[in-house]
């Protein structure tokens, strides 16, 4: 019973991993819970689970394609940059490549240079539908 518990929480929790300075991938990257990335990598950055979090710091650099739920981004990045859901870009993003997002909240200072495209989801809570023409009524002038 002891033993259940202990892996239940182990499933549950958002482990960070950190990349450090001077360290370099070549080739895509997956992972799950949070990635904190003060090196480069070149190659797709994946963030696996509705909780992944990539974190890119100033000292940083992605040479590749970024698909994560949520970004905060505060260094170069040469390619795409997809999230599901909450994007920050600090004042010392700076990225090369055509950005999608559901949230966003950017800096004064952060540069995009490429399309920057809004995803839509759901309509928002409490919007109405319009009214179609068959139940619209003629208002006389």
């Amino acid at each position: 019973m002891l033993s259940r518990k202990r892996n239940e929480r182990a499933s549950t929790s958002h482990d960070t991993s950190l990349i450090a300075r001077g360290t370099v991938i070549h080739g895509d990257l997956r992972f799950s819970g949070a990635l904190h990335l003060d090196g480069r990598i070149e190659g797709a950055v994946l963030g696996e689970g509705p909780d992944a979090v990539f974190t890119l710091s100033e000292h940083g650099h992605v040479q590749g394609e970024i698909r994560v739920p949520h970004a905060i981004i505060n260094g170069p990045v040469q390619g795409n940059v997809q999230v599901s859901e909450r994007l920050e870009l600090a004042p010392q993003a700076r990225i090369v490549g055509d950005v999608s997002y559901s949230t966003l909240e950017m800096s004064a200072g952060a540069q995009v240079n490429g399309r920057m495209a809004h995803q839509t989801g759901e309509p928002v809570r409490g919007e109405l539908p319009a009214p179609s023409l068959n139940e619209a009524e003629a208002v006389p002038a």
